[in-house]
């Protein structure tokens, strides 16, 4: 399972519903990562998105347990979706928000991470994780209206943690 992340610099995820940055290109490398592959996310994350994107399945993590979304699956916790997910197409992609990023950092085998150049303001962060458990195997910096560097995180082996 991978986590797949744009944060600000100073680890702003989100303001309420809403993304506070719109990026040239951003959207278009989380389409390319993603598609084909299974997606999970917490109930508020859906809504601010307002629909389950083409070309992905989708695990909405939710306490309400009478929500049904079309297209989409409902889990309870972050194990219940990653359960659902094994049975679904491609890698599993966890895409917020803050909270169920902060349940699934621990268990992720690698991290999608986009840093945007610049100071948001928001409600809602990235947690902090150890970024010593990590290698970083890919970095690109983009030229955008803002300026991002994408890089691939992948989780050390056990032995190389020490």
């Amino acid at each position: 399972m991978f986590l797949i992340v744009a944060r600000s610099e100073n680890n702003v995820i989100g303001s309420g519903l809403e993304i506070p940055w719109r990026v040239k290109g951003e959207q278009r490398l989380f389409r390319e990562i993603t598609l084909d592959n299974t997606l999970i996310m917490g109930r508020k994350t859906f809504a601010s998105i307002g629909r389950a994107l083409p070309g992905r399945d989708t695990v909405i993590v939710t306490r309400q347990s009478d929500l049904s979304f079309p297209g989409c699956y409902i889990a309870s916790s972050l194990e219940q979706a990653l359960d659902v997910a094994s049975e679904l197409r491609g890698d599993v992609f966890v895409a917020g928000g803050g909270e169920i990023y902060g349940q699934a950092i621990d268990l992720a085998d690698g991290i999608h991470l986009t840093t945007i150049h610049t100071l948001a303001e928001g409600d809602i962060f990235f947690p902090e994780f150890d970024t010593s458990q990590f290698d970083i195997v890919v970095s690109r910096y983009y030229e955008s209206n803002i300026n991002y560097t994408y890089e691939f995180l992948l989780r050390k082996p056990l032995e190389a943690r020490i």
